[in-house]
């Protein structure tokens, strides 16, 4: 089936020195970029993290410390990976609370521009389980009839997240998607927007510390969950510099000090 598509759609996935979004790194991406014209583009570096990766990582992805530490770092290649995404939306299994968040703090250490807020964000792993309600290996084999081999690679693994979502709008296309509480939020179409909009629509930052809730940003986290993050910010100014102080991602941090300044200027 090929996909409706009016921009690129990157599909990627990321090796990494651990799971801490706001601390490690990349290691190893690899990119699989669907055309609107029907060609596909792969494209997979390894990056040295410039930190050293854990044993129990490397025992995971097989990448170790040898492997890396003659491949460019991050920032040497911001650029060039910058450009590649140019005008693309992103995919990817799993990529709205671990790969996006890495990607976008990495580009921010470079200091390289790269804004998602105008991409449309589709996570095959979200249509996953709000379909059938489970990882990649077990996607790929009930949507493909395929076995993962060589799981942990990244690009085994991305390009089989981009067989995966195709045939997830093959199969669901026009169906209704319910959620857990029984509410409908609309039908799967082979349209990259209702995908983005289904799944994603109510993120604020990447991390998902803020959501949107009626129109307005509240905290997704901790004692104020649920809050609106304005009226926290008012009634506790301290709680913005505990924020800012705390082990936040770069991107959390700068959607809240946009928030905490919109209010100042009304």
């Amino acid at each position: 089936m090929k996909l409706n598509l009016k921009n690129p759609l990157a599909f990627f996935d990321l090796e990494t020195t651990g799971t801490n979004t706001s601390h490690d790194r990349i290691v190893e991406i690899s990119i699989v970029k669907a055309m609107p014209s029907g060609e596909v583009i792969t494209k997979t570096m390894k990056i040295n993290p410039t930190i050293p990766i854990p044993l129990e990582t490397s025992l995971i992805h097989g990448i170790y410390d040898e492997d890396v530490k003659d491949a460019p770092t991050f920032k040497m290649v911001a650029k060039e990976f910058s450009k590649f995404l140019e005008g693309a939306d992103l995919g990817g299994f799993n990529i709205l609370k671990f790969d996006i968040p890495v990607i976008v703090e990495e580009f921010l250490r470079a200091e390289v521009e790269f804004d998602v807020s105008k991409r449309k964000l589709v996570d095959a792993q979200k249509i996953f389980h709000a379909m059938e309600k489970r990882t990649l290996g077990a996607a790929y084999k009930f949507y493909c009839g395929k076995t993962l081999d060589g799981a942990h690679s990244a690009e085994v693994d991305t390009k089989a997240t981009l067989e995966v979502f195709e045939a997830q709008i093959e199969r669901y296309e026009n169906e209704k998607v319910v959620d857990n509480l029984g509410k409908e939020l609309g039908e799967i179409k082979n349209d990259m927007k209702v995908i983005h909009d289904l799944f994603t629509s109510n993120m604020v930052d990447l991390r998902g510390s803020m959501v949107m809730k009626d129109g307005i940003e509240v905290f997704n986290f901790g004692k104020h969950r649920g809050k609106p993050v304005t009226e926290v910010l008012q009634r506790e100014p301290g709680y913005y510099d505990w924020m800012m102080r705390g082990d936040f991602p770069l991107d959390t941090k700068n959607k809240l000090t946009q928030i905490k300044l919109r209010g100042f200027n009304k």
